[in-house]
Formats: C-alpha cells, sequence, structure tokens
C-alpha cells in the first residue's frame, strides 16, 4: 500500500514539474522524424498481465517490422534523436504515465516482451510477482545495454546468452529483496548514475 501510495504521488508531481520538458522532447522528435511522439510497446506486467509501456521514440515508426527486440548503439532504425534520450534515460520518462496508471512501479524489474517472458523457468517466474519498473538492480549494472550489444555481431545472441541471465538474476535478487527503503536507495542511485555521465 506504502509503495502504489508512493509511485502515484511521485509520478504525479513528476509528470507536472517535468511536462515543460517533456513538451520540448515530444516536439524536438516530432520535427526529428516521421511518426508518432511515442512508442508504445506491449510488455507483460504483474502476474503476466500485458500492458503497453509508453517511451518517447528512438527508431523509425516500423522499427519492429525491420528487426528483433534487441538493439544495438548502431542500430541502423534508430532516430538521430536517440543518442541524446538514451544517453540520459530521458526516452524512459513516459513512463511515469504507466506508474500513475499503476501498470508499472518506480523501482521493479524490467518489464520485457513475451517472448522472453515465455521463456521464464519455473523460478525465474517469480519476477512477474511485482509491478515491473522504470529501474531497479539489473538497469544499474547494464546502464547503457546498448554499447554492449553494439561490439557484437548477433545482439539478439549476445542478449540472450550474456545478458539476460544476470538481468534474471538481479532481478530475482530485487524480488527477494523488496521493501520502501530499498526503492528509496535505487531511486537514488540510478539518480546518481544519469548525472555521473560525462
Amino acid at each position: 500500500m506504502l509503495k502504489r501510495l508512493f509511485d502515484f504521488s511521485a509520478s504525479l508531481i513528476g509528470l507536472i514539474l517535468l511536462s515543460p520538458l517533456l513538451l520540448a522532447l515530444a516536439i524536438a522528435i516530432k520535427r526529428d522524424s516521421p511518426g508518432p511522439v511515442f512508442y508504445r510497446g506491449e510488455r507483460i506486467g504483474r502476474h503476466g498481465k500485458p500492458f503497453r509501456m509508453f517511451k518517447f521514440r528512438t527508431m523509425v515508426a516500423n522499427a519492429e517490422q525491420l528487426g528483433g527486440p534487441s538493439t544495438a548503439a548502431d542500430d541502423p532504425r534508430l532516430t538521430k534523436m536517440s543518442v541524446f534520450l538514451k544517453k540520459y534515460q530521458l526516452d524512459e520518462m513516459p513512463q511515469l504515465i504507466n506508474v500513475l496508471k499503476g501498470d508499472m512501479s518506480l523501482v521493479g524489474p524490467r518489464p520485457e516482451v513475451r517472448m522472453y517472458v515465455d521463456m521464464f523457468n519455473d523460478k525465474e517466474k517469480a519476477v512477474l510477482s511485482v509491478r515491473p519498473g522504470m529501474t531497479d538492480y539489473a538497469s544499474l549494472w547494464n546502464f547503457h545495454e546498448a554499447e554492449i550489444l553494439k561490439a557484437s555481431p548477433n545482439p539478439e545472441k549476445t542478449y540472450q546468452e550474456k545478458i539476460r541471465p544476470e538481468k534474471i538474476r538481479l532481478q530475482l535478487k530485487y524480488v527477494e529483496e523488496k521493501s520502501f527503503w530499498t526503492d528509496i536507495k535505487i531511486i537514488f542511485m540510478t539518480i546518481r548514475k544519469v548525472f555521473a555521465q560525462d
């Protein structure tokens, strides 16, 4: 109950305070390339319930028809604005709408596409026992996933074999340790990570 109250209050305040920045980014995205401002991809949430996750669009409008779910930093589907948006995680800010709606939490395992959720074994399904979040231990560990995938000749294979196992381990660690104070700690660690970049 405390977690949901905190999520609702923080996301509402965040959307109000950030509205000028979000509007400016929306205009820049629209001018940068044709297509919608938001990407609303299907993700799997708590108890396996699908929902549409908001992100600022960082790819061409028909990106899903042109490639797989893993995105390297040099993916030809990326727009010019994507470099700036992804460096400071600004493309993730619209997920405050999902947090406000209750689809997501500020802190929790990052939501996955159905194909990866379908790969969960019985132990890994515990990830679905909590609301997915905007940030968690796995997000902090792999802050710039696209840069790692860029160096791989097969980004999808690299994700599945090298990134996904550790990501799930850290997500399960969060599920085991979850508490209000764990969330506060992860939020501050994420903010520090964002602003510590060059």
